[in-house]
Parts: C-alpha cells; structure tokens; sequence
C-alpha cells in the first residue's frame, strides 16, 4: 500500500514538473512574440536562434542630424553665429541675408589687428568696463539716456554733412529738424523730443557717417583694420573716420585734454548703457577675434544698404 502511495505521488510530481515546464516555455515564446524586432532585422524570426560562433554584422549607426540647427544668435540686428557659437561662413546657411562679399573683406594685416583686438580687450576688461560699471551704479539710467541724447545731438554736422554728400536731401532736412527741436525743446539736446515724430513720407537710414558716404559712392572696405582705443575698422572707414573728425564739434575743445575728456566720458556713457553686449559677443564665438571683425563688417554693410 506504501508503495503504491509513493509510486502515484512520485508520478504526480513528474507530471507537475512537466506542466510547469511547459508554462514556462510558452510563456517566454509570448514574451518574445511581444517584442519589436531590433532595427533591421524586421520579419526575421530566426534572429534569435543564430549559433553563438555565427559572426554578427555590426549595426550601422542611422546618420545623425546635423547639429546646427535653424536658430541663430545674433549681434544687433545681424545673424553672425549658428546656436554652436560657429561663425556662420560665405555659404554656410540658405538664410543668410549678407551680402557674401562682405565676409569675405581681406585681412592681410592680421598678426597686427590680432595685437591690437587683445589690448582693446584687456582695455576694456582691466579699466573701461569697472569704471563703466560703477558709474552706471552711482548714475541712474534716466540721466545716462541724456547724456546719450547730448552727445547724439552734438553729432548733427556729421550726420548732416554725410547726407548731403550722399544727395539724400529729403534725409538732411529730416536731420535739420530734428536737430533743432530737441536743441530748443529739448534743453539743449538732453531731451530726444522729436523720436516719435515720423515725417511725411519714409527717408532711409539718417544715421550715416564719412565712411558710408564713401562706400555709398561705391569705395569698397579694402582690407580689415584695428585701431587701439577706437577698435575695429577698414581702410574705407579709417578716410571715413578722419572726416568725421573734423566734423565733430568736441575735437576742437581747448586745450586738447578736455576734446580727450569729452570724447572719453561719452565711451563711458555708452559703455554704461550696453554693459554685457559685448560679453555676450565674445563668450559665444569660438574666435572672439573673427567674431569681433564680422559683426563690424556686416553691421557696416547693413548701414550702408539703408
């Protein structure tokens, strides 16, 4: 009776160890059945069930996407750098609305240009930008806006004189007017009382200067230049610059220091309004130097086309 007892429960248990195994076994072949298949190997059911000595063909990797993308930073008003901080080539992007000459200006005085963009830099770090920085802190921004103005008034001859060598006649007399109200009514030009007013019909860009008036009459830049103190320029705006010179009211200050003072407290002034611009610039360019040099070029080309 024993015996039978043991025999039956033995049977029972192998029985039992062969339904489990076969639970087992289905639910793994659902398991698998409910898998993707890997990339490419699509329909192929035997891919599992390749001998271990078989060699395996190494997955080709699907071509990633470029990584410059559609965004663009910009410097002012001009796309300079892709979002890598790459600057954007002749050619490099379909949206590009600069003329590609432009970019390509020479610059065969490169090792003195570089000489001259590093001490400007270290200028502008080591003096002007503390004491920008702690001028705008003791000045509020109301009375820096007019000494802007100021200034930007006191530029009228430049302006004006640039215009009417550029025969935009209907642009000199805009200029005029403009000059004379914010002169009268705006307290000898601390006051900007004629921005809102629009004239009859549109005129282009009024804020011209020497070197546009000889790039108007169709003077190319000639070759990329820096200056120390004034930074980046061209051959066409250096003639340009010696123009606005004698144009400028405050280069006939006497004695020549307080022309110095003069000139030196408007940077300054400027410099408080646009703190960080230029740190904008430079941390996101790869070469702050070629960075520096487009944005002036194209920035240029943009004044000169309105």
């Amino acid at each position: 009776m024993n015996v039978r007892l043991m025999n039956s429960a033995s049977r029972m248990g192998r029985l039992i160890g062969a339904a489990a195994l076969a639970s087992l076994l289905f639910a793994s072949v659902g398991f698998a059945a409910d898998q993707e298949p890997a990339p490419g190997t699509a329909g192929n059911t035997s891919a599992p069930l390749l001998a271990a000595n078989e060699p395996v063909a190494p997955a080709v990797a699907a071509p990633q996407a470029s990584t410059v993308g559609s965004g663009l930073l910009a410097y002012g008003d001009d796309d300079i750098w892709d979002e890598n901080g790459q600057i954007i080539k002749k050619g490099d992007h379909p949206n590009m609305s600069v003329a590609d000459d432009v970019a390509a200006t020479s610059d065969p005085l490169e090792g003195w240009n570089r000489m001259w963009f590093t001490f400007n830099d270290k200028l502008y770090f080591w003096a002007l930008k503390p004491v920008a920085t702690g001028y705008s802190y003791v000045i509020p921004e109301r009375p820096r806006l007019w000494v802007h103005n100021f200034f930007h008034n006191l530029l009228f001859p430049v302006r004006f004189t640039s215009l009417m060598f550029q025969a935009k006649f209907d642009a000199a007399a805009v200029e005029t007017s403009r000059f004379i109200g914010n002169t009268v009514f705006g307290l000898g030009g601390l006051g900007d009382m004629t921005s809102d007013l629009k004239p009859f019909h549109p005129i282009g860009n009024t804020e011209q200067d020497m070197g546009l008036t000889l790039g108007y009459w169709g003077m190319g830049n000639g070759f990329y230049l820096v200056w120390p103190f004034i930074g980046p320029s061209t051959g066409r705006d250096t003639l340009g610059y010696a123009g606005d010179w004698f144009l400028t009211p405050t280069s006939y200050l006497n004695p020549w220091y307080w022309s110095v003072a003069a000139k030196s407290y408007d940077k300054v002034n400027e410099v408080s309004l646009r703190l960080g611009d230029y740190e904008t610039l430079k941390d996101a360019a790869v070469d702050p130097y070629e960075a520096v040099r487009d944005a002036y070029l194209r920035l240029r080309f943009k004044k000169l086309s309105e």
